[in-house]
């Protein structure tokens, strides 16, 4: 391999590089961006969207939400799963 072919695996591999960095952008946190200063186990319809359709809890990274929100985000989804306001696994996986 010539010098010349080097430069262009090298410029190709940072062109992917970028492309994959662009593509992790950084998502804002939706109860912050509300300004909620807690997290309401009674809304169950919001609740629902940060559960999957297996019935776990999504992580920080897929969700994009803070670290005391994801903290008391999950508090709430347990806390409203024990009043059976949202159920422990979807029906189409049982």
């Amino acid at each position: 391999m010539n010098a010349r072919e080097l430069k262009e695996r090298r410029d190709k591999r940072k062109d992917q590089r970028n492309q994959k960095n662009a593509a992790l952008k950084h998502k804002n946190c939706p109860f912050c961006e509300d300004k909620t200063f807690f997290v309401d186990y009674r809304d169950t319809k919001r609740l629902s969207k940060f559960t999957s359709e297996q019935g776990r809890i999504l992580t920080r990274r897929t969700s994009g939400v803070c670290a005391l929100h994801q903290r008391q985000l999950v508090n709430a989804i347990k806390h409203a799963r024990h009043l059976a306001m949202l159920t422990f696994v979807s029906d189409m996986t049982r």
